[in-house]
């Protein structure tokens, strides 16, 4: 049994990426063979070598909200900092609440601009609250918030972030962190793998704040996954029928993709799904749909590491990380990519 000390590593702060690179698709791609072979450096322009006619492209369209809110509590003036989480329904959110003091259910809030909040509950770690100003809570982040770029990016948010921390494809709003892997793409890039005969279909899951927590106990059964919204639809699971048929691959665009294709297919055949999932992909997790998957490098301790060792193979992933560190490729978000075929 795998506890959370096996997936450590030691990072030097100097390769977490900091600014995306200049154009889209300019990172750095480590390709990860199945077995033995040997890695091979390349640029992400080289993913479309390693791709196929007849191979199946799958994306994440969810598109990030600026889901990040300052204030201060109506009562006391105390400043806040709000997170989304995720939306529970029009007017009510899950969310992440910086404050000096826990505040109670009933506390009022009033943001920068104006708007009116109210606490109406916990769970967990994460507070439920109400917006009391009229409108949608995605009406009042898109109006109000800053995009949400991630902790470890030592820096403001600024104004290219609104497009570099989204990928080109970004259409059903309702994420909080972008699914990085889809970053790397443009247009043009897309367009010259279907160009070759590489089929594209896309699913969505809206990507929590809860993607950055690391693991909290030492044992990964013990670990309480967070909970996010993913839709497959009829599209998507017809393209996996048709690539299955004609012998191609499917191929996952980052680590959400996999959750949500791997949880629509939990109870046999891929379905059209539409629902919440907390799966927690570990060694020893039958994958019944993916083939090959395309990823950034994620953080020491995270549930994202553990689903990458589960696809890849333990030790060939901590041979991955080990050259990727040596050979100063850029990790976390706005990095560098890499592109892994699953063990024979």
């Amino acid at each position: 049994m795998y506890s959370a000390s096996d997936f450590d590593y030691s990072l030097p702060e100097s390769l977490i990426a900091q600014e995306p690179p200049v154009n889209r698709g300019d990172s750095r791609l480590l390709i990860v063979p199945p077995g033995d072979a040997a890695l091979i450096d390349a640029g992400f322009g080289d993913l479309g070598s390693r791709l196929r006619e007849g191979d199946l492209l799958v994306i994440n369209d969810t598109k990030v909200l600026p889901a990040r809110l300052f204030g201060h509590k109506t009562e006391t003036g105390g400043k806040f900092e709000l997170m989304l989480e995720r939306i529970l329904s029009s007017s009510r959110a899950l969310v992440q609440l910086k404050t000096s003091k826990t505040p109670p259910p009933g506390t009022r809030l009033k943001t920068e601009k104006g708007s009116d909040l109210e606490i109406i509950g916990r769970e967990n770690a994460f507070f439920i609250i109400e917006c009391l100003s009229g409108g949608s809570f995605v009406d009042l982040f898109e109006r109000e918030g800053v995009v949400p770029i991630p902790p470890y990016i030592k820096r403001d948010a600024v104004e290219t972030d609104a497009d570099r921390y989204q990928t080109v494809y970004a259409s059903d709003k309702g994420a909080v962190a972008a699914p990085t892997a889809g970053l790397h793409f443009s247009a043009r890039h897309l367009d010259a793998l279907q160009a070759k005969g590489v089929e594209l279909a896309q699913v969505t899951l809206h990507v929590g704040a809860g993607t950055f927590q690391p693991l909290k106990s030492e044992s990964l059964n013990d670990h309480e996954m967070h909970s996010e919204f993913f839709n497959v639809g009829r599209e998507a699971v017809d393209a996996v029928r048709r690539t299955r048929l004609r012998g191609g691959r499917v191929v996952a665009v980052g680590t959400t993709v996999v959750r949500s294709l791997e949880a629509a297919a939990r109870q046999g055949d891929l379905k059209e799904t539409t629902e919440q999932t907390r799966l927690f992909i570990q060694p020893g997790f039958r994958f019944k749909v993916i083939d090959m998957l395309i990823t950034n490098f994620h953080l020491p301790r995270s549930t994202l590491l553990v689903l990458v060792s589960a696809f890849a193979g333990m030790e060939r992933i901590r041979q991955t990380y080990e050259h990727a560190i040596a050979n100063q490729y850029r990790f976390f978000s706005y990095g560098d990519a890499m592109l892994l075929e699953a063990r024979q």
